[in-house]
């Protein structure tokens, strides 16, 4: 009896062990369905493998998966009301996962009740993606997926270039329509996410490894269930919930800049041992702890051997004695990618999964490096500017990225649930080495200067978000809660000067400073959003509604030091003027000292918080066929409150109100379809910029580096003995109406023509203004009313139309030429008209700040999928804009038209395209990126010039 039971226990074993060998050997068929008309995902799609009879059915989100032998396969996919899709030629590979990609189904007529295609016809399609676009309630561009699996980009700011009207700066930051950071904004799965730089709207997009990502979408116009805070355009990146396939993706790339790389020129500093993590490990640590209460020279000059007079000295020798850089060979870009994913389908709920790690070290030399300042001659017939400051030389930069990125998701038959931890690690630090000339108010010297600086940066981002359908999908909701941390340190920024030609250190020249900044913000964003289908005019509408609320808190503190020589003598080496010998003493009572200058008032020093509370409703319908009115109102309470005082203590906020605004946000979106694949596209809306943290402040921030110093909107400038009034600290949000009129034709394999015309008035904007009585210094400012008119002209076109040889080329171009308008306020118009020169007409009206005049996008792209090329040749400039406002003598900054040529190139490699290669070159022209001072009548003078020089990067990714 025993020896029965073991064999038939052993046959049971066997058995289950085969079938797990047989299920193991099956393959799997996952795609996702999408509707034609719209590009909405379709639900309870029936598809039937036709040769086993088996099947599955679309879930919410569009998607199935069938597990079948290997072999190939027919399918037939069939809806209710839709036309039935025959798809053919489907290989299914043992042990692997075959993702079709994106099926369109399209309503049935009596023209069409089958289609037919081949499965391997649609694998590199965007066709879902153009579909959303097309219909979309806003004027959109975007990126998929599938694109950055055909070209190979290794991440977001790769990517995001390709789409129309979409710039990228310092190769991180966004812009859309040539309008700069105050007017552009990136969102995270569509909630606010801060960067590594908090004042800034965007985010810095090489951060994102592209197999992480769902789509990118850029919304040019303004819907009202978008946040209010842009003009420009919202930048949307979305992270994929669930990986088609099991994916494992490392990736390494490089680069070399002969005028930066392997050069024996290059300025660097010994910093600390993990500098090449991002972060700091002590090594610039603040002696004293960050304390108010430390002894002071004054307290302890009399009585140097005191318990207080020790801690003086204890504190004055533990200063970092190093204050000059040194020259080294500076090394190569490099960087590192790693990635993998994967769902899990179980019986009742389907898991996924992403990881993502980043890292990045890039070095910069930029030699013969200028920051000038020139103002007007006081002379009415004079007109050639004259300089107040110059500065040229070499400064080296060394920047560290280390990034990750986790997600998890969670999917039942009607809700999903979705889990992302971001954290983002930054590191810089420069080294700068400078001639300076000084004429300014009769202080005429020669000076050597030496920087160094190091910027600690780190942000932690969780995103926790669900989506619910209800009674067919009828009803969908959704919701999305996201704290997030981010940290600045700039710990012991250095900046030295000696007066030559006899290396003299004095108040004249500047003494030596140290600085520590400190910024700790957290951030919490949350929104419900609520979706009703239904049916107005026997035509399928759309109600939606929701609110949204963000939370906000920052501390910011910055503590510096004056280093007083005394009667100490030097030679000119800054290493050298902390020598145990030169410091303060008791037997050396005038040597060199520190004196703390955030004591006793710390304008500095504060802490600022803001509550933003938002609602909204939303209606889209169709009074017509061809007609679809999106139409809704957003309205968003803000309140923002501020702690700390003014340079000399006699304003002192604990906790006030210094803006509290309630804003109505009409939106109106009409397109009216002219055929199939066109669409005239009306919008009327009104949007808001707001001031920043910094902006609305009282701190007074140096950049040691450029010798310019931000100051905060609240402080107040007065002139002629403080009789006249500049500027009254009031600072106030920018509002907004934003007018658009487009007409757009989309054509198969992406292409696409639109012309468009748009106009926006800006009530009070906020522009960057130059200090009149304190010249390198420049402060935020409400400014007159503007207004911006401008044309927008882009294409996609295949160069098939030329030769049938060409089908594999395109031609894409943006074309933007806009007139911006500012009316001048009463104080600027006065100043400039005091300040004329002989001949010099001054008008009551001037161009907007950051508007460029033209922009133009222009490139030759080269795509072959079957064998894994791509590549291309893309033009970039932007017309001079006027960057800096000027005041009384200090003229108006403007930025020198830059001709970006930039050339890269792809390749994929192997059966399954697992590895892929990539080579470029970036400013093949080798121009140089400059702001200059301009004046009537006057040769334009430099304000800042530096020479990023030609680099070529390569790139090579491995797939497993």
């Amino acid at each position: 009896m025993f020896k029965k039971r073991t064999l038939t226990l052993v046959l049971i074993v066997l058995s289950q062990f085969f079938v797990a060998f047989a299920i193991a050997q099956d393959g799997i068929l996952r795609g996702t369905i999408f509707e034609e008309a719209t590009g909405d995902p379709l639900y309870g799609v029936s598809i039937l493998v036709k040769e086993t009879s088996t099947g599955a059915i679309t879930d919410f989100d569009g998607k199935f998966e069938i597990k079948v032998a290997p072999g190939n396969y027919s399918l037939q996919i069939s809806y209710l009301s839709y036309a039935t899709v025959q798809l053919t030629d489907v290989a299914v590979a043992a042990g692997e996962v075959t993702v079709i990609g994106e099926i369109m189904m399209a309503e049935e007529t009596s023209e069409l009740e089958t289609v037919t295609v081949s499965a391997a016809a649609i694998r590199t399609t965007e066709s879902a993606l153009m579909s959303v676009k097309r219909n979309a309630a806003a004027l959109m561009d975007g990126i998929s997926a599938s694109t950055f699996k055909q070209i190979g980009d290794g991440d977001a700011a790769s990517a995001v270039k390709r789409v129309t009207g979409v710039s990228i700066e310092g190769g991180k930051y966004i812009y859309v329509r040539g309008l700069g950071d105050r007017y552009t904004k990136t969102v995270l799965n569509g909630v606010d996410i801060p960067g590594l730089d908090p004042d800034r709207n965007t985010i810095q997009m090489d951060i994102f490894p592209t197999n992480v990502i769902d789509n990118i979408i850029v919304s040019k116009s303004f819907t009202a269930d978008l946040p209010a805070d842009f003009t420009g355009g919202v930048v949307d990146i979305a992270t994929k919930d669930f990986p088609e396939e099991k994916t494992f993706k490392i990736g390494l790339s490089g680069g070399i800049n002969p005028s930066m790389h392997f050069n024996s020129d290059y300025v660097t500093y010994q910093g600390g041992k993990t500098d090449w993590l991002g972060f700091d490990d002590g090594t610039r640590d603040i002696p004293t702890g960050r304390r108010t209460d430390i002894p002071q020279y004054a307290d302890v000059v009399g009585n140097p051997n005191s318990p207080q007079g020790q801690e003086y000295q204890s504190i004055l020798r533990s200063f970092n004695p190093i204050l000059g850089g040194n020259r080294a060979t500076s090394g190569m870009d490099m960087g590192l990618s790693l990635s993998f994913g994967d769902q899990l389908v179980r019986t009742k709920a389907t898991w996924g999964y992403n990881f993502a790690f980043t890292y990045k070290n890039e070095t910069e030399l930029f030699k013969d490096a200028q920051f000038n300042l020139f103002a007007k001659p006081r002379e009415s017939n004079q007109f050639e500017l004259e300089p107040l400051e110059q500065q040229r030389g070499d400064y080296g930069v060394n920047n560290v990225l280390l990034g990750g990125l986790a997600g998890i998701a969670l999917k039942y038959d009607n809700a999903k649930y979705r889990l992302n931890v971001m954290h983002l690690q930054n590191g810089e630090s420069k080294a700068g080495i400078f001639d300076f000339e000084n004429t300014n108010l009769g202080a005429n010297f020669s000076a050597k200067q030496y920087n160094l600086e190091y910027s600690e940066r780190s942000m932690t981002n969780i995103l926790l978000a669900g989506d619910h359908f209800f009674n067919g999908g009828k009803w969908e909701l959704n919701w999305k809660l996201s704290p997030t941390r981010s940290v600045i340190n700039d710990p012991d920024i250095r900046f030295t000067r000696f007066r030559l030609p006899n290396n003299t250190i004095g108040t004249e020249a500047g003494l030596p400073e140290r600085i520590w900044r400190f910024l700790e913000e957290y951030n919490v964003a949350g929104r419900t959003d609520l979706t009703r289908q239904l049916s107005v005019w026997g035509r399928d509408s759309k109600l939606k509604f929701g609110g949204s609320y963000t939370y906000k808190t920052r501390d910011f503190d910055i503590q510096n030091f004056q280093f007083p020589t005394g009667n100490t003598q030097f030679d000119g080496d800054p290493n050298s003027i902390l020598d145990e010998e030169n410091l303060f003493a008791a037997d050396n009572r005038n040597g060199v000292r520190y004196n703390p200058g955030f004591i006793p008032n710390n304008p500095n020093s504060f802490n600022s918080n803001v509550n933003n509370i938002g609602a909204y409703l939303s209606s889209e319908i169709k009074p017509a066929d061809k007609l679809k009115a999106i139409v809704g109102v957003r309205v968003e309470n803000y309140v923002q409150r501020y702690t700390g005082t003014n340079q000399n203590g006699t304003i002192v906020l604990d906790n006030d109100e210094v803006l509290n605004e309630t804003d109505f946000f009409p939106t109106l979106n009409l397109i009216y379809s002219l055929k199939e694949n066109q669409n005239i596209r009306l919008s009327a809306t009104r949007t808001i910029a707001r001031p920043s943290f910094k902006e609305l402040s009282y701190a007074e921030i140096l950049d040691p580096i450029t010798g310019r110093t931000f100051i905060g909107g609240l402080f107040t400038e007065t002139t002629n003995g403080g009789q006249d009034v500049l500027w009254d600290g009031n600072l106030t949000p920018t509002r907004i109406n934003n007018f658009d009129l487009r007409w757009e034709v989309f054509q198969e394999r992406g292409q696409m023509f639109s012309v468009s015309a748009f106009y926006k008035t800006f009530d009070r904007p906020i522009e960057i203004v130059q200090f009149l009585s304190d010249p390198g210094s420049f402060q935020p400012r409400n400014v007159g009313n503007g207004t911006v008119a401008g044309l927008e002209f882009e294409f996609r076109k295949s160069l098939k139309f030329i030769a049938p040889s060409l089908e594999n080329f395109s031609w894409n171009t943006n074309v933007t030429v806009t007139r911006s308008q500012i009316k001048m306020s009463e104080s600027e118009f006065l100043s400039r008209s005091l300040s004329a020169k002989e001949g010099e007409v001054v008008e009551d009206t001037r161009e907007m700040a950051g508007q460029a005049p033209f922009i133009i996008n222009t490139g030759l792209s080269y795509v072959n999928f079957l064998k894994g090329w791509d590549g291309g040749i893309f033009y970039n400039v932007q017309g001079p804009t006027l960057n800096y406002v000027g005041f009384g003598n200090l003229t108006d900054n403007f930025t020198v038209p830059f001709h970006s040529l930039n050339f890269n190139v792809n390749k994929s490699f192997g059966a399954d395209e697992r590895i892929q290669a990539g080579f470029g070159v970036q400013n093949i022209l080798n121009d140089k990126r400059e702001f200059v001072f301009q004046s009537f009548q006057a040769q334009d003078q430099i304000f800042t010039s530096l020479a990023p020089g030609t680099e070529v990067n390569f790139r090579v990714a491995f797939s497993f």
